[in-house]
C-alpha cells in the first residue's frame, strides 16, 4: 500500500498578539468573505483588520496571547494518524494563518505521497470556509507542482462519528441538569450573511441536519427539553440568519430555565467557543435571568470523533474524486468542487 498524506483544512488562528491585524487582514481579503471587487475589497480589507485588531487583541489576551486552534488542531491530526496507521501522514493547512496552504503543499511534496486526501474540519459545507481552502488548495497545487490522486471530503454534517460525539457529550452535560423539563438546549453555530444563504450555500440546512440526526442520537423528545438551533459572531451591518444566539439566550432568561449551549458548528475550542460562549455568553445569561448556564464541550480529540475522520478517509479508498458523506450526487458541495 502506498503512502497517503491526509490534510486538515481548518481557518487558523493568531499565534500571538502581533498576528492579531495581519491574521484579520487575511481574513477579509479572501473574497469568499468579503465579495467585493478586488480593488475595493484590499484596501477594505486593511481598514476592517485595523479597526478590529484593538478588539480582537483583547480577546486573544484573555486566551493567553494566542488562539489554542493550532494546538488544538494538531492534537486532532496526532489522534487521527495513530488511528489511521503507518501508511498515512496528516498534515494541517491553515487558511488564514500559520502553517499557510503554501507551507503545508511543500510538506506534503517532500513526503512524496501516492495519495491526497482533503478533510476540512468544518462538518458543514459553506462557500466562505471549505470551498474557500480547496479553492486555496487548488490553486497552490497548480503553482508548486503537486500533481498527486486526490480525493475531497466535501461535508459530513450527518457523519456517524461526528454525531455520537456531540451527543455523548450533550448528554455527560445533561445528567448534570437537575430539571431537564425546566431546561433548553440551544444549538450554536456560526452566523452567514444572509444573502450567501439565499445564494445558495448550504450551510444552514446541513447545520439543521447536524442538529436533527444528534436529537435522534440522543433521544431528546424522550427527555422531555425543548430545543432550538442559534447563530452567533455576527458582524457588519449585513441582515445574518438568525435567531442570533444572544437573543435567544436573552428570550430563555425570561423563563427563567436552565441553558444547555451546544455549539454544533466548531470540532475545535477556540476564540468563539472560549471567549464568546463561556465568557460573554455566561455572563449574558446570568444577567437575562437563566437558571443556570452549561456549555457543551467541542468534539475535539473525543474517539468517536476521530473514528469517523477515520472512516471518512477509508472509504472508497481507491476513488480518486470528490466524496460527499451524505451519498448525494448532486450535493451542493460538489457542484462547487466542479468549480474550485
Amino acid at each position: 500500500m502506498g503512502r497517503t498524506a491526509v490534510v486538515l483544512l481548518n481557518l487558523g488562528g493568531p499565534d500571538q498578539l502581533e498576528s492579531v491585524q495581519p491574521f484579520l487582514r487575511n481574513l477579509f481579503r479572501d473574497p469568499a468573505i468579503l465579495r467585493l471587487p478586488g480593488i475595493f475589497r484590499e484596501p477594505l480589507a486593511w481598514l476592517i483588520a485595523r479597526k478590529r485588531s484593538r478588539e480582537a487583541q483583547a480577546i486573544y489576551a484573555h486566551l493567553g496571547g494566542g488562539s489554542p486552534l493550532l494546538k488544538n488542531t494538531q492534537a486532532q491530526a496526532q489522534s487521527l494518524e495513530k488511528r489511521l496507521g503507518r501508511h498515512f501522514r496528516v498534515f494541517i493547512a491553515m487558511r488564514y494563518w500559520h502553517p499557510f496552504t503554501e507551507e503545508t503543499v511543500r510538506e506534503v511534496l517532500a513526503y512524496r505521497p501516492g495519495q491526497v486526501i482533503l478533510l476540512p474540519l468544518y462538518p458543514q459545507f459553506s462557500t466562505t470556509t471549505t470551498a474557500s481552502s480547496l479553492k486555496c488548495w487548488s490553486e497552490t497545487t497548480r503553482k508548486t507542482g503537486l500533481n498527486v490522486s486526490t480525493r475531497t471530503i466535501g461535508c459530513y454534517p450527518a457523519q456517524r462519528g461526528f454525531v455520537r460525539a456531540v451527543a455523548e457529550l450533550l448528554d455527560e452535560t445533561l445528567q448534570k441538569v437537575d430539571d431537564l423539563s425546566q431546561t433548553h438546549v440551544l444549538f450554536s453555530a456560526h452566523g452567514l450573511p444572509k444573502r450567501i444563504i439565499e445564494a445558495g450555500d448550504p450551510y444552514q440546512k446541513q447545520v439543521e441536519q447536524t442538529v436533527q440526526a444528534v436529537m435522534d442520537e440522543i433521544k431528546m423528545k424522550e427527555r422531555g427539553c425543548f430545543y432550538s438551533i442559534a447563530y452567533q459572531s455576527r458582524v457588519g451591518p449585513l441582515e445574518w440568519i438568525g435567531p442570533a444566539t444572544d437573543g435567544e439566550i436573552k428570550r430563555l432568561g425570561r423563563t427563567h430555565k436552565n441553558v444547555v449551549l451546544v455549539p454544533i458548528s466548531f470540532v475545535s475550542e477556540h476564540s468563539e467557543t472560549l471567549y464568546e460562549l463561556d465568557y460573554q455568553y455566561k455572563i449574558l445569561a446570568e444577567a437575562s435571568g437563566v437558571n443556570k448556564f452549561f456549555r457543551v464541550p467541542t468534539v475535539g480529540i473525543h474517539p468517536e470523533f476521530i473514528e469517523g475522520l477515520a472512516e471518512l478517509c477509508c472509504q472508497d479508498a481507491s476513488h480518486d474524486d470528490f466524496v460527499c458523506s451524505q451519498g448525494e450526487e448532486n450535493c451542493f458541495c460538489q457542484g462547487v468542487n466542479a468549480n474550485v
